[in-house]
């Protein structure tokens, strides 16, 4: 089964609550799809044997065919091309690869190159897995669609996805057969909260909720949940001493065996869920 872990916003725990999941769940494949900014080899310490870069392909123009006729321009979604009296100025990191330019052009002025965004990079199992975007570049969606690749079937996958509900995040739910949404009991994570919840609704995907940083049994995530009819699966208690752990790279099932059972008792509750 693909579990994806996701947040409304960043900082409310998504990357702590994947790699507990995982841990405590014996054997398991982690893939960071948060390629922005991927951090959870900092806990799992993985040896990594593969780096495949990820390419995508952007137009180049013939001057000697191109007549300036504009239509590329015109025809492109993203403002990838600009016509100008010199020739045709490509804009390759607005470029999403469609192809749409070379369609349209009447001359059969366009063709394509290769260009490198990121890289995929794993251990010698493929048990981690990680993207990495290069920086600068603005498009996450083709390094997390080339990891998806790499997802196993023998395992559980626990998928470590981007905050927010962006393109990226839409990628990465797509193989998910369900999704655990952390968030924290503030209003800035109900907001978040209630924007993620939407999401996965759009896509028709099973999930349920996990609150971090909990102080009381009551507040405005609980009141969220149950006017809208979302689980809460699980609870993680506001801790300096796991906010401290966690900052020199210890999880904190780590270091608290009762929480480690909950993590264990979330797995079985994953599984109950994903087969209903």
């Amino acid at each position: 089964m693909n579990i994806a872990v996701l947040s409304g916003k960043g900082g409310t725990g998504k990357t702590t609550v994947a790699l507990s999941l995982a841990v405590s769940g014996g054997n398991f494949q982690y893939v960071d799809c948060d390629v922005e900014e991927p951090n959870g080899y900092l806990f799992l310490k993985p040896d990594i044997k593969h780096r495949v870069d990820v390419e995508v392909f952007n137009p180049v123009i013939d001057s000697g065919l191109c007549d300036l006729c504009g239509i590329c321009s015109e025809t492109c979604q993203f403002d990838a091309l600009a016509v100008m009296k010199e020739g045709v100025m490509v804009f390759e990191k607005l470029c999403h690869s469609c192809g749409a330019c070379m369609l349209a052009c009447p001359k059969n002025a366009i063709g394509r190159k290769k260009r490198r965004i990121g890289v995929i990079e794993a251990d010698e199992d493929r048990l981690f897995v990680q993207g990495r975007i290069d920086v600068g570049e603005p498009i996450s969606v083709p390094v997390i669609r080339e990891l998806k690749k790499y997802y196993r079937e023998d395992v559980p996958v626990i998928i470590d996805s981007a905050p927010g509900a962006g393109c990226g995040v839409v990628e990465t739910l797509d193989m998910a057969d369900y999704g655990i949404l952390v968030t924290e009991p503030t209003p800035f994570g109900l907001y978040d909260l209630n924007i993620a919840v939407g999401l996965l609704r759009k896509l028709s995907k099973k999930f349920g909720v996990v609150i971090n940083k909990s102080q009381d049994d009551v507040n405005i995530i609980d009141d969220y949940c149950k006017k809208e009819g979302i689980e809460i699966l699980m609870r993680i208690p506001f801790s300096e001493e796991i906010a401290g752990n966690y900052s020199r790279g210890i999880l904190p099932v780590d270091q608290d065996q009762m929480l480690r059972g909950k993590f264990v008792h979330l797995w079985e509750k994953l599984e109950e869920r994903v087969n209903l």
